[in-house]
C-alpha cells in the first residue's frame, strides 16, 4: 500500500491524519508543503494540480487522491478497517462524527490560516485582533465539546466510549491551536484529562508537530 501524504508539521487538519496513519500502523512518505514559504507551496501550480483547493493535507494512495481531513480519515477507515475508530452501531457512529465535525466544520475553519490572513491583510487586523477572533471561536466550540464529552465518554479518558475514535483525532490537534492561541483551558476540565491521556499514547505522541521531519 503505497501512502504519499502532503503536509505541513503546523497543521492541525495533517495532524489528524498523521494520528490516524499512526494508530492503523500505516507507513507513509511525507511530503512538506510549507504553508508561509515562497507565498505557500500550497498554492504552486504542481500541487494545485493534485490538490485544486490549495490545501493540506492531501492523500495520495497508489495515484488516488482524496482530499479533506475528515474525507480522508474515512478513507483509512474503509480501506484500513482495524483497529476501529467509529463504532459499530449507527447512533454511536453519528455523534463520534458530530464531535469531528464540530473541530472540522465548525472551529478550525474560523481559524486556520486563510483566514489570519484574511483578518490581517483585507480587515486591518494586528496580532492581538486575530489571537481574540480565534480565542473567541474555540473556546465557543469547546464549550459544546465540554459537554459532548462529558455525555459520551466512559471512562473520561477518550471523546466517546471507552477507547480511541476520530473524534480524539480531531480533539487534541485542535487544543494544540488552542494553546498557540494561548486560550485559557480552565474551563474545560474534561478535555483537558481527556486530552492528557490521549497525549501520552505512541500513537498521538508521533504524529505531534514537533515530531515531524520538517518541524522548525
Amino acid at each position: 500500500m503505497a501512502l504519499r501524504l502532503y503536509t505541513y508539521w503546523r497543521s492541525s487538519a495533517a495532524y489528524r491524519v498523521r494520528i490516524v496513519l499512526a494508530l492503523k500502523g500505516l507507513a507513509y512518505e511525507s511530503v512538506p508543503r510549507h504553508l508561509l514559504r515562497a507565498g505557500g507551496e500550497q498554492r504552486h501550480a504542481d500541487y494545485l494540480a493534485t490538490n485544486p483547493q490549495g490545501l493540506v493535507p492531501a492523500l495520495e494512495h497508489d495515484g488516488c487522491v482524496v482530499t479533506q481531513s475528515l474525507a480522508i480519515c474515512e478513507y483509512l477507515e474503509e480501506i484500513c478497517p482495524q483497529p476501529p475508530l467509529l463504532p459499530a452501531d449507527p447512533r454511536s457512529r453519528a455523534a463520534v462524527r458530530a464531535m469531528a465535525l464540530a473541530v472540522a466544520c465548525d472551529i478550525h475553519p474560523l481559524n486556520n490560516l486563510s483566514v489570519q490572513q484574511y483578518l490581517r491583510a483585507e480587515l486591518g487586523q494586528g496580532d492581538e485582533g486575530v489571537t481574540r477572533w480565534s480565542r473567541h471561536w474555540i473556546a465557543r466550540g469547546f464549550q459544546a465539546l465540554e459537554q459532548l464529552v462529558s455525555r459520551h465518554s466512559a471512562n473520561g479518558r477518550h471523546c466517546f466510549g471507552a477507547t480511541v475514535t476520530l473524534a480524539d483525532a480531531f480533539l487534541v490537534p485542535q487544543l494544540y491551536n488552542a494553546r498557540r492561541a494561548q486560550l485559557d483551558l480552565a474551563p474545560y476540565p474534561g478535555l483537558l484529562t481527556v486530552a492528557q491521556h490521549l497525549e501520552s499514547l505512541p500513537a498521538f505522541a508521533a504524529a505531534r508537530p514537533e515530531a515531524q521531519p520538517d518541524a522548525e
